[in-house]
């Protein structure tokens, strides 16, 4: 019999249990593995020994005894498909939670390596502000910049009341609405995005501070900034 190297060690001895009989037959010795005395508890609640497998037992521990009485394996329930499958399951469930415990962990640890104190937070704080405030300037130095351009065109457009406007004076001004629009557009995502800022360094100086007073790392869960009041920040707040 030929035996393969993924199958189960329990279901090979059944399959060499089963062809135990004929290879007596023809005078070959029983399988050294499958010595022993096999026991199991049926579901009537007695027990059942024998001198191979238990085929009535593959729903059950099987254990495997000695000449002398001592144990010598322990063989587990066969699974079935849905067992196999919800066991399965559960242990990527629970390695997964020890992953995600383990990056809590560095995180927390690696937090507190960044900011021993509150005064480097305070720096990194400040520094990103910092970078969404000069777009903020820049956005607003671009939308002046468009007004500015679009006041002479306007004056010439004062000529053709009542007529089309020549196309160049039309493509400047649709050019020019187009640009204003894609501004304030930016605009509203700089804001929103210096709110963004804020919550987080909010919440993470809060995780800190627990930290910094002794909580262990990993035992917080995760940083939950606080939802921004202004989200629904609209282009002409912004003009």
């Amino acid at each position: 019999m030929r035996l393969s190297a993924g199958r189960p060690l329990y279901l090979t001895l059944l399959l060499l249990a089963g062809a135990a009989p004929g290879l007596q037959a023809q005078g070959s010795p029983a399988p050294a593995s499958a010595a022993g005395i096999y026991s199991c508890i049926d579901d009537q609640g007695r027990k059942i020994t024998a001198d191979r497998p238990i085929p009535g037992c593959t729903a059950k521990e099987q254990r495997v005894l000695n000449k002398d009485g001592s144990l010598k394996a322990v063989y587990p329930p066969i699974l079935t498909v849905e067992e196999r499958a919800a066991k399965e399951a559960a242990e990527r469930k629970a390695a997964e939670a020890r992953a995600a415990q383990a990056d809590a962990v560095r995180r927390d640890r690696n937090l507190l390596a960044r900011y021993p104190n509150e005064a480097p937070h305070r720096k990194a704080r400040e520094a990103a502000l910092d970078t969404v405030r000069v777009a903020i300037k820049a956005s607003e130095k671009r939308l002046q910049e468009l007004a500015a351009e679009r006041k002479p065109l306007m004056s010439e457009a004062e000529f053709y009341v009542g007529k089309p406007l020549p196309p160049k004076l039309r493509n400047q001004l649709d050019a020019n609405d187009a640009a204003t629009a894609a501004q304030r557009e930016a605009a509203v995502s700089q804001e929103a995005e210096l709110e963004r800022v804020t919550r987080f360094y909010d919440a993470e100086l809060a995780r800190l501070k627990l930290l910094w007073a002794g909580a262990v790392p990993g035992s917080l869960g995760p940083i939950t900034p606080q939802a921004s009041v202004s989200s629904n920040l609209k282009p002409s707040t912004l003009r």
